[in-house]
């Protein structure tokens, strides 16, 4: 064979082989037992990032938390068999890359965090691709672009699911500087989160320190989970929705957890106060409420009742909500319980089979 002929069949080999491999990393190849649940914001850690100084569930130690926060394969899969959890989707524990202050700090951060993640679910060497496992993608929100970059990576390379991003990105030597992703800036981002076909799910995270002071040194009981991270994060949130984001990027597709963090509960007054902006140069063109059933979806991670459900159910519809844990940071055990009780009377079967499943199959593609 002549020798430019060889060349062109190695040449195109390589470029068949590259395919293959990128194919192969987008394909999802997950634990279906047909029945168990699907939960979206379950957290994990490296030992690099340090002990989370959170409240533990209660009959827990801050040790036991900080064990399940790096554990995976162990006491975590064990609840999950125990609980019925066919698949976990893992990400990095609040606030991870967006409580780094230096940009190339956090890049590098971004990049070790995703690939010992992926080291950790889907190494079939060291055989832990169970299949019971996925991830969203830690970035480094500095650069809009580097982050693209990174999320490319992470969904064609690692078979991620979309990535997960902690609040706002806190930057600057004092961090005096907070970067919210609705700005034009983080356009070239949200482009290619759009063409890649993931979501991002947005998490809230502590404030840093000169805000904290400032709004709950007189009430420091107000911080985490109990009120400071749904006022923080569902401000992010409707940013995105006044800034004219899901307008530019009407197929991009957002995850809030906590239950939507308050927004759902409040849609009516929300659309009303925000309405009367429009005259002031506000470049949002529909209501905020409108954009859940196009944009955003959210779980009840951390937020178990029923009650609440139902409400959210008749605000925005079902299909907009799905099943999650906050694990460690709330049981497995507790989220059982929560499913137990929607079963009672509160949902159809098929709704519950919706909630649990089928809305996020659909929404992480796993069945391709």
């Amino acid at each position: 064979m002549p020798p430019l002929r060889v060349a062109f069949w190695a040449v195109a080999f390589s470029a068949l082989l590259f395919i293959k491999q990128h194919v192969e990393a987008r394909k999802i190849h997950w634990h279906d037992a047909g029945n168990g649940s699907i939960a979206l914001e379950e957290a994990w850690s490296v030992p690099e990032l340090g002990l989370s100084t959170a409240a533990p569930p209660l009959g827990q130690t801050s040790a036991e938390l900080n064990e399940n926060l790096l554990d995976i394969h162990d006491q975590r899969l064990t609840h999950m068999d125990a609980t019925g959890v066919d698949f976990m989707v893992l990400s990095c524990a609040s606030p991870c890359v967006q409580g780094i202050s230096d940009p190339t700090t956090a890049e590098s951060l971004a990049v070790h965090v995703n690939d010992e993640l992926a080291a950790q679910i889907s190494d079939p060497l060291a055989g832990n691709s169970t299949g019971r496992f996925g991830a969203f993608a830690a970035l480094s929100m500095h650069n809009a672009t580097a982050a693209a970059v990174e999320l490319k990576r992470t969904v064609e390379e690692l078979g991620f699911l979309g990535a997960l991003v902690n609040d706002y990105q806190q930057s600057g030597a004092n961090n005096d500087t907070l970067l919210f992703y609705d700005q034009p800036e983080y356009d070239v981002f949200w482009s290619t989160v759009t063409e890649l076909d993931v979501p991002v799910y947005f998490h809230p995270r502590i404030n840093v320190a000169p805000i904290s002071t400032l709004l709950y040194t007189q009430a420091p009981w107000l911080r985490g989970a109990s009120q400071e991270f749904a006022v923080t994060l569902s401000n992010h949130i409707l940013g995105l929705c006044t800034n004219g984001v899901f307008d530019r990027f009407p197929a991009l597709k957002i995850i809030v957890g906590h239950m939507g963090e308050r927004i759902p509960s409040d849609l009516d007054r929300i659309d009303k106060e925000i309405a009367r902006q429009k005259v002031l140069g506000m470049p949002m063109l529909r209501n905020a409420s409108s954009y859940f059933g196009t944009n955003i979806w959210t779980t009840s991670s951390g937020s178990f009742s029923p009650a609440l459900l139902e409400y959210h159910k008749e605000e925005i519809g079902l299909d907009r909500i799905m099943y999650s844990i906050d694990y460690p940071f709330e049981t497995m055990e507790d989220g059982e319980i929560f499913l137990d009780e929607l079963e009672e009377g509160v949902l159809t079967k098929e709704e519950l089979r919706k909630f649990t499943r089928e809305t996020a199959i659909a929404l992480l593609k796993l069945n391709g």
